[in-house]
């Protein structure tokens, strides 16, 4: 059974395996969890976002065997828009740098994140060792 003990403006929690936890060291483990979280969005996030990525690459060269002359649907939004080849080729190439804009975005976020958790991760193993797990259960 688990016992709240408080300490001066540190509130220190005690288990039966009496290890302490202080409100600070709760704090880091509650940034901890949250950024891991984060990190699964960023994940799934990047999944979409390159599957996307692919998928315009692929009509690129499909479009190339199109005729000239032949008009082309686009779809923006909801509606698809019929273009001449080369609008639309102009139009997937737009499309497909914002998506690498929105990936390298992700990605520099998620460095941030890591960054933050290498660091959380190196001071809750260095004042609980082997009495706390953070690493991902896949």
């Amino acid at each position: 059974m688990a016992a709240k003990v408080a300490s001066g403006t540190n509130k220190v929690f005690q288990n039966h395996d009496d290890v302490h936890i202080s409100f600070e060291d709760q704090q880091r483990i509650n940034r901890f969890a949250k950024h891991n979280a984060r990190m699964d969005d960023f994940k799934a996030e990047l999944e979409t976002k390159r599957s996307e990525l692919k998928s315009l690459e692929e009509a690129l060269e499909e479009i190339e065997l199109f005729d000239e002359d032949e008009d082309i649907p686009f779809l923006v939004g909801e509606v698809f828009l019929s273009h001449k080849l080369e609008k639309t080729q102009d139009m997937l190439k737009e499309t497909k740098e914002q998506v690498l804009k929105e990936i390298a975005g992700v990605e520099a976020k998620t460095k941030v994140i890591k960054a933050e958790m290498d660091e959380l991760k190196a001071h809750l193993y260095q004042r609980f060792g082997s009495n706390i797990s953070l690493e991902a259960e896949d």
